[in-house]
């Protein structure tokens, strides 16, 4: 049975670009890319189990989660596939599955399944360590909850107050979802993508915040830290090698989680390059 997916279009020409958001963001996250590239219709959408989509346990398979998009996408392929960490994996699952479907990827920061093979044994120490059981934790304080608030409002402030409103209320509610969703993302995921099979030979774009996690910060050296974004750059640029028209940018000062937040203008930059070698 067809699960219902929120979707959120703008635009109404060009290649459709679906923007597939990272674990613990939705679509309207991504709302701002909509003003930085014209000629185009923005697919902005909430994955299963997420957002303003229908719930479903998680997590899930990355198949489960491209087949589902495959077969809910309100508009004629082929797409630009816009991925965001997990879910620029999910992109390139997708593109493993159909092929044809699929024009160009920009792949924003994404996770890699080659992360801690090539990474030093202390980033697989560190990432363990930052990775909390989300049933053990406890609900937010209305202290917490009021910084929050002040602090996404700040982020978001190029948002529509309306949609931003909804936007921070979501956020302070079901932030546990993006732990729950990336739970599989090591032990599962990354295997569907290493045994998937290649990826079309299509533009790809793939952009490296250029400021990593910063809570990397906290728990890990400088010295491992450096290292730690040093080897992402590296995985970053062999997927962009791995295809004829692949490019690799990092954008500096950007961190993982809101780069095309704090970064717009580049990320959008660089939307429209790719759409540009579309042929």
């Amino acid at each position: 049975m067809l699960r219902g997916l929120a979707f959120h279009l703008r635009g109404e020409s060009g290649p459709p670009v679906v923007y597939l958001p990272g674990a613990g963001l939705v679509g309207l996250d991504y709302l701002n890319l909509a003003a930085v590239a014209d000629g185009v219709t923005h697919v902005f959408y909430d994955r299963g189990g997420t957002g303003w989509s229908d719930p479903v346990p998680l997590p899930r398979s990355a198949a489960d989660v491209a087949g589902e998009l495959h077969a809910a996408l309100p508009l004629p392929g082929p797409y630009v596939l816009v991925g965001h960490s997990m879910g620029a994996v999910y992109a390139r699952r997708f593109a493993q599955l159909f092929p044809a479907d699929v024009a160009g990827m920009l792949l924003l920061d994404p996770g890699h399944e080659d992360l801690f093979a090539h990474l030093p044994p202390e980033a697989a120490a560190l990432n363990d360590r930052m990775k909390p059981d989300p049933a053990q934790l406890p609900d937010l304080t209305p202290e917490q909850i009021a910084a929050a608030r002040e602090a996404y409002a700040a982020l978001l402030a190029a948002w529509p107050a309306d949609v931003r409103e909804e936007l921070v209320d979501h956020h302070l509610t079901h932030w546990r979802t993006g732990l729950y969703e990336a739970a599989n993302l090591e032990s599962e995921v990354y295997d569907e993508v290493r045994h998937g099979g290649p990826v079309p030979d299509v533009p790809i774009t793939v952009l490296t915040a250029g400021a990593g996690n910063p809570a990397w910060a906290a728990y890990g050296s400088p010295e491992l830290v450096a290292k730690t974004l040093a080897g992402i750059r590296e995985l970053h640029a062999g997927i962009a090698a791995s295809v004829s028209r692949g490019e690799h940018r990092v954008i500096e000062g950007a961190t993982h989680q809101y780069a095309h937040v704090e970064k717009p203008a580049e990320v959008g930059a660089a939307l429209r390059e790719l759409i540009g070698r579309l042929g």
